[in-house]
């Protein structure tokens, strides 16, 4: 595992941390995934996609069905990327951001963490 870039992004008091690690397997995405709730033990949620060895995994880890690890596994196909995995971590900021700022806010963040490692 080898983490290659991280972005953060706020927005109305909601913070977003996205992190994109080079992986070789399923079990090093899970153990990234429990290490960065180590890390952030306050963060409301963790939502992923992951691509490794022909599967592919995503998780809305609780947010509204499609609004999180949806886009991100969209952008790792739009991307052709493949032994990857894109998790962003949130922090709640007490404004909710309904479905579609939701699902702009993880996009962005997974997009810039994506695309700053491609320029």
């Amino acid at each position: 595992m080898k983490l290659i870039n991280t972005y953060t992004y706020e927005i109305k008091k909601s913070k977003f941390i996205g992190y994109y690690y080079e992986i070789d397997s399923k079990e090093e995405a899970d153990n990234i995934i429990k290490e960065l709730w180590k890390e952030h033990k306050k963060a409301r949620h963790i939502p992923y996609a992951y691509k490794v060895n022909n599967m592919a995994k995503k998780s809305d880890d609780k947010e509204p069905s499609n609004t999180a690890g949806l886009p991100i596994y969209n952008l790792l196909e739009m991307n052709n990327l493949d032994n990857c995995l894109v998790a962003v971590v949130r922090y709640f900021g007490g404004i909710k951001l309904g479905a579609g700022g939701l699902l702009r806010a993880y996009s962005k963040t997974a997009n810039e963490c994506i695309k700053n490692v491609q320029d």
